[in-house]
This record gives structure tokens, sequence and C-alpha cells, in this order.
């Protein structure tokens, strides 16, 4: 179920006074960075989401983790407002703000953002990485939705083939541009998806986990390591068949009732009582009158 986070204060810079602070909401962003995996933020014209995207960036940041922004909307001077010294030294900001369709060939970007986007999951050490993508709805109004989701799932898995700790990916997302297809699309990679709205003012933030995508396991051979053969050889199964089992009323058996002798066929019973058995000399059945 959808679990609601609550603002209690208006307007923008409330939300990220209160993101800013510890304690509850400190631990709810801890933990939606514990995952790795897609982060779908999810706002509207009203609800914007920008100064969540940033609290957790904030947070990977006093985390020590690896620190990427690929920055399509603002500027980088406007994005990096409201971080001290420290927290802007630990980002790595890529640029397409100035320059979206690469007309002075920044070298930053020589195969377009998307190729730049794989490129920053190259990590140097171990520690974890988060990517942030302000915003993923830019990405999908330039290029193609499977195209998106294809870098997406692969940035996702790179912590799978890559000895880094971690990939968090962070992606903002203004859902009344969009229709349906892409939404959903983009819905069915998030491990994580919070959705931005409120009433009269307050701002909610309804977070919904994905339980984690059990993969099937490599299974043993159970026959591997028997101490018997549970197949037979070709000399083996002839001398199975050939045989002739208890139960079987073969033709030799047959032959056998049909050719034996009366003397043979009859028998008789010999029973010597013991000294304790009860023998009762009248007849069961004779208040049967038969």
């Amino acid at each position: 179920m959808p679990r609601p986070v609550h603002w209690s204060r208006r307007g923008r810079d409330a939300i990220r006074a209160r993101l800013s602070g510890r304690g509850q909401q400190s631990e709810m962003l801890e933990s939606l960075l514990a995952f790795g995996g897609l982060v779908l933020l999810r706002d509207s014209i009203e609800w914007e989401g920008r100064d969540f995207l940033k609290a957790l960036i904030k947070q990977s940041a006093l985390c020590g983790e690896q620190i990427h922004v690929l920055g399509c909307e603002i500027s980088e001077e406007e994005f990096r407002e409201g971080f001290d010294s420290n927290i802007n030294s630990r980002v790595v900001y890529h640029d397409l703000f100035r320059d979206p369709l690469n007309w002075s060939k920044n070298e930053a970007f020589p195969r377009g953002p998307l190729e730049a986007l794989r490129a920053m999951c190259r990590p140097t050490d171990l520690r974890p990485v988060t990517i942030a993508l302000d915003s993923l709805s830019w990405l999908l109004l330039h290029f193609p939705c499977s195209t998106v989701c294809q870098t997406l799932h692969a940035l996702c898995r790179q912590g799978d083939s890559s000895p880094v700790e971690r990939v968090n990916v962070l992606g903002l997302l203004h859902e009344e541009l969009h229709a349906a297809g892409p939404l959903g699309a983009l819905s069915s990679l998030a491990q994580i998806e919070v959705t931005l709205d409120g009433t009269m003012g307050r701002t909610s933030a309804h977070i919904l986990y994905r339980k984690p995508r059990h993969r099937p396991a490599h299974q043993v051979d159970p026959t591997a390591h028997l101490t018997f053969n549970l197949r037979l050889s070709k000399k083996e199964r002839e001398t199975r068949d050939s045989l002739t089992l208890p139960f079987q009323f073969s033709s030799e058996k047959q032959q056998a009732l049909l050719c034996s002798e009366p003397s043979q066929a009859s028998s008789h019973i010999f029973y010597e009582p013991d000294a304790y058995d009860d023998l009762d000399p009248e007849d069961p059945d004779d208040d049967l009158d038969i």
C-alpha cells in the first residue's frame, strides 16, 4: 500500500526546510536510498518535486556516496543553490541545460546524453553511486521511450555486474507531460515510486515500495551424487525384460495346471488339537435350523 508522508508547512521553501532536518524525515530519505534501483519522483505543476530530489541528493552526499547529476531543465548555479560547500564538492554536475542539442560539440557528451548517462556508472571505487536525472521528462521528450527505458534498466543493473556496492537512479518525472504508456513503462521499472500532491497548501508524498524481484536460482542436479544408478544399460534392460514376475500368469503356468495329475492337485489338512485349545463340540449353527 502507498505510504503517505505529510509536510506540515506550506510552499517550496518550507518543504526544503523540513527535508533538511533530521529525525523521521532523515530516516525516510535513507529508506528511499537503501534498496538501489530506480526511484521515480512523480510531480506536477502544482506540486513540484525538485526540492525532494535535492533532499535525496543531500542525504546521499552525507552518506559518502558518489553523486552524478544530469541537469537538463535548470542551470547548474540554480540547481546547486541551497547546498553548502561540503555537499556541492561531492556533486558532479553534467550540464545539458546550456547546450541541450550539443551544438557546441561538448566533449563531455560526444555521443549524446544517454551515452554519457551510461558512462556515469563506471565507478572508480566501490562506494554506492547515486545518479540524479533532472529531469527524466526531458529525456522522454527527446528520445524514444523504449531507448530511455533500456538505458535506465542498464543503469540499475550495473550493480549486479560491477564491484560497486549499490546504484541508485533518481528520476524526476513531470507526469502531466506524458501519456499513460510511458508512465506505465517507467512505473514497471521503478523499485520505489514517490508521488507528490496535497490539499490546501499541504504537500503529501505517497511512497510505494515494491518487493524485490526474485530471480530463478541455479538448482543443483539431484541425481549428481547418488550411490546407485537410475538408468539401465542395454544388457540390463534385456535381462529385466526376460524375467517373469511372480504375479504374471504365463503360458508355462497355464500348461502346468492343465496337465497336472489329480493326485498332485489334491491336498489334505491334518490338525492335531493343542492341550489348551478351547473346543466347542456343539454346532455353532444349530439354532439356524440348517
